[in-house]
């Protein structure tokens, strides 16, 4: 397949770039384990399946970002017959969640490459401070001209809206030589369609779409994306 020239390329940041699970089962262990809450597989499932659908609910911007973080935890407790002040486990659960900047293979050094050869910026959904603090933590923050979070923008991939708000901050910027790199089919790739540029979708664990948002390209590893690019790797490293 012969690629397109890009000038700019946007990444999300969780499960793209970071890997946001051991992460987030880092924190909920810690969390659980201060507040002798037991956490079992079933616990992290129930966990899983309650964030999950309000982070849709959010996407779909059917509730606010505050609704989703800070009732997660109140309602899987109250599951288990537990009383919590839910907004408290958050702001607990964050301080850990801060902390967990885990990588995904590769990230460094292909963010360090491409950045040679294109504009690198940040669009992610999430809270603000916690986006920035492992960016900067991982190493990957100064490869990037701007990060956009969500928080920050007043909207939240995939509405148009997000990206009219990025695409006004880019200078210079084509949607033509714009593509997206991400991990959500709903967030990622569909609001790259919305926003009329191509799409990368990183799927590492071959997922089935089940979905009618098709991608550009689909990758199972960020060192793809060199020859999916017609980068050099050893050139943009300095190995030659």
């Amino acid at each position: 397949m012969k690629t397109k020239t890009y000038r700019t390329l946007l990444f999300d940041i969780d499960n793209t770039l970071l890997d946001f699970n051991a992460a987030e089962e880092q924190a909920l262990q810690l969390l659980f384990a201060n507040h002798d809450i037991p956490l079992t597989e079933e616990s992290k499932k129930r966990y899983s399946l309650i964030n999950q659908g309000l982070w849709t609910a959010f996407e779909e911007n059917k509730i606010s970002r505050e609704q989703v973080v800070n009732t997660r935890f109140s309602t899987l407790c109250k599951e288990y017959g537990i009383e919590k002040d839910g907004q408290l486990l958050e702001a607990e659960y964050r301080t850990y969640l801060n902390n967990g900047h885990q990588l995904i293979d590769g990230a460094v050094e292909v963010i360090k490459n491409l950045s040679s050869h294109y504009e690198l910026y940040v669009v992610t959904n999430g809270v603000s401070a916690t986006q920035y603090k492992r960016l900067q933590d991982s190493g990957l923050y100064p490869y990037f001209k701007e990060i956009f979070v969500s928080e920050d923008t007043g909207f939240q991939k995939p509405m148009k809206e997000y990206f009219d708000y990025v695409f006004s901050r880019i200078k210079e910027l084509s949607v033509h030589e714009t593509l997206i790199v991400g991990d959500s089919l709903s967030a990622d790739i569909q609001g790259g369609q919305l926003a009329g540029i191509d799409t990368c979708w990183f799927n590492p664990q071959k997922k089935k779409n089940d979905t009618n948002w098709n991608s550009t390209y689909e990758i199972g590893r960020l060192q793809e994306l060199y020859n999916l690019l017609n980068v050099n790797n050893k050139v943009a490293s300095g190995q030659v």
